[in-house]
């Protein structure tokens, strides 16, 4: 811990208590007209998805080509096997086509890895070898970049520049560098053209999108159009690094705000941040993934995930604001116990009235209300707004509770088709927030059986409500307009149906990978007989 007096822009967010430089947003040269950027970013996308014009043929031609190509070997031959066989070799094939199609293929393939629960496993699976098969940009366009976008040779400004990236994405890289005025930085520069080739690839496959839907089996619950328009509207602020700058600075203002200081954010730039590069403080860590280290530097890696379960609800509920892209690549412990996020391009934004529904979606939850849930999944554009929740309800059978590991391989076959179906039919969708959302609660599912396997998982879900019960639960309920005893009621028997555990008292990550263990065997028993 650095010694001397704790620097006073902890007042507005969590940083780290000694840092580079002290973050004032008002003197911040890259803020002005931030708020009107994000509007228009947002307006621009539903222009690449209008699909009464042709997109750049060019392009076209080559994705028609390699995803077609994909298509056709698998339809000669492993369609033909039966599933899952079938899947895995199409999601093989689809993963192998993304990568040669560049980097907007590869992001929309690394979104989908991190769909576990929303997206086939087979899919998700091979995506997933996405996440680190994207070769860095030379230094001379790195370099080429950052003098145009800085106005000033590198030289001027960087007293060293790492040539070599510290990390390669989709689109952008990172360098390790030192300032002219002494400070060591990180510097996250775009992709040269990313921008063009962004929007030339969302209007192809916004083209070739509803051509695919009934024919690719692992994309019948993605519907090939809506998954397109999400990822449209998930990538075009990343390509805006100013939007990325100032989503740091309001998620380190939630966290000191919640009082939320075991995560901490790096300080960006107060000058040195552009539409296509960013400059930020850096900070060292020990990988997410890397538990044994975590343990050996004395660090508590239950508290580590129980803080980091707390912040995220509390960012999403009180303020409408929470990191969207959680994964190991992005978070870091330091020894002391800190978590350290990283890579803001994707951020979840709740308005006042999807943050409302989002708050009935979680009260619905913990107190067993299904009307309630079905209500708030409609209001956050889950659903058509005239969609008759009551025929919802009757049809999906949410009056019943059922425990997968009670029903045969058919019988579980039979209720994941009759679902789909009916969802498809009421014109279901994955609106962007509660798609971020779920797929960051996946992550921290997954986090649970790395970090804290003998964790009870039914007493943490108890634990976090109370927490913020008792922190917030008054504000919540004056903003819901109920009563705080009513707001704040847990139903752990309703948790348990949900989670299809009924009668369970305890249950550990380890008891969880038990019970799909047994889902698992049951769908390759019925291969097999297939």
């Amino acid at each position: 811990m650095d010694d001397g007096p704790l620097s006073p822009d902890l007042a507005i967010g969590s940083f780290t208590d000694h840092g580079p430089w002290v973050v004032e947003p008002e003197s911040m040269t890259w803020r002005p007209d931030v708020d009107r950027r994000r509007e228009q970013a947002r307006a621009e996308y539903p222009r690449w998805m209008e699909t009464g014009r042709l997109p750049p043929l060019g392009r076209l031609v080559r994705v028609v080509g390699r995803v077609g190509s994909a298509l056709a070997l698998w339809g000669v031959g492993a369609r033909r096997k039966g599933a899952p066989y079938s899947r895995r070799d199409l999601s093989r094939r689809l993963r192998i086509a993304f990568g040669h199609l560049g980097p907007t293929y590869i992001k929309l393939g690394q979104i989908v890895s991190g769909g576990e629960g929303l997206f086939p496993e087979e899919l998700v699976a091979e995506f997933k070898l996405l996440r680190d098969r994207v070769p860095p940009e030379s230094f001379a366009d790195v370099r080429r970049v950052v003098e145009l976008e800085l106005g000033r040779s590198l030289d001027d400004v960087f007293a060293s520049f790492e040539r070599t990236p510290i990390a390669a994405a989709s689109i952008a890289q990172v360098h390790a560098a030192r300032l002219r005025t002494g400070e060591d930085v990180v510097v996250k520069v775009q992709r040269p053209q990313i921008a063009r080739l962004v929007r030339e690839d969302i209007e192809a496959m916004s083209w070739l999108a509803p051509h695919l839907i009934g024919r690719i089996p692992v994309a019948a619950l993605a519907n090939p159009p809506a998954l397109i328009e999400l990822f449209a509207e998930t990538i075009v602020e990343e390509l805006d690094f100013r939007l990325e700058a100032q989503n740091m600075l309001d998620i380190a203002r939630v966290l000191a705000e919640t009082e939320q200081r075991a995560t901490i954010v790096p300080r960006p730039h107060p000058t040195l941040v552009t539409r296509r590069v960013l400059v930020m403080e850096r900070l060292d860590g020990i990988p997410w993934d890397d538990v044994q280290a975590m343990r050996a530097a004395g660090v508590d890696t239950e508290a580590v995930l129980h803080a980091g379960l707390v912040s995220f609800m509390e960012g999403a509920m009180l303020y409408g604001v929470f990191h969207g892209d959680l994964h190991g690549g992005n978070l870091m412990v330091r020894p002391d116990g800190r978590t350290v996020l990283m890579d803001f391009g994707i951020t979840g934004r709740l308005d006042e009235t999807k943050r409302m529904a989002f708050l009935m979606l979680l009260l619905g939850a913990t107190n067993g209300d299904t009307m309630a849930q079905l209500g708030a999944l409609r209001d956050l554009g889950a659903f058509p707004a005239d969609t008759d929740l009551q025929s919802v309800f009757r049809d999906l059978g949410l009056d019943r509770t059922i425990d997968p590991t009670t029903l045969s391989a058919d019988e579980l076959v039979h209720e994941l088709q009759d679902l789909t179906k009916k969802l498809l039919a009421y014109g279901a969708r994955a609106p962007k927030e509660l798609m971020l959302f779920v797929k960051n609660m996946m992550f921290l599912d997954g986090a649970i059986g790395r970090l804290a396997p003998d964790l009870d998982i039914l007493g943490e879900i108890q634990q976090v409500h109370t927490e913020i019960a008792l922190r917030h639960g008054a504000r919540l309920a004056a903003e819901l307009g109920l009563d705080p005893e009513v707001a704040n009621q847990f139903d752990i028997e309703a948790i348990k149906a949900a989670m299809g555990v009924p009668g369970v008292e305890r249950l550990t990550y380890r008891d969880v990978q038990e019970r799909r263990e047994v889902v698992r065997k049951r769908f390759e028993e019925k291969r097999k007989r297939a």
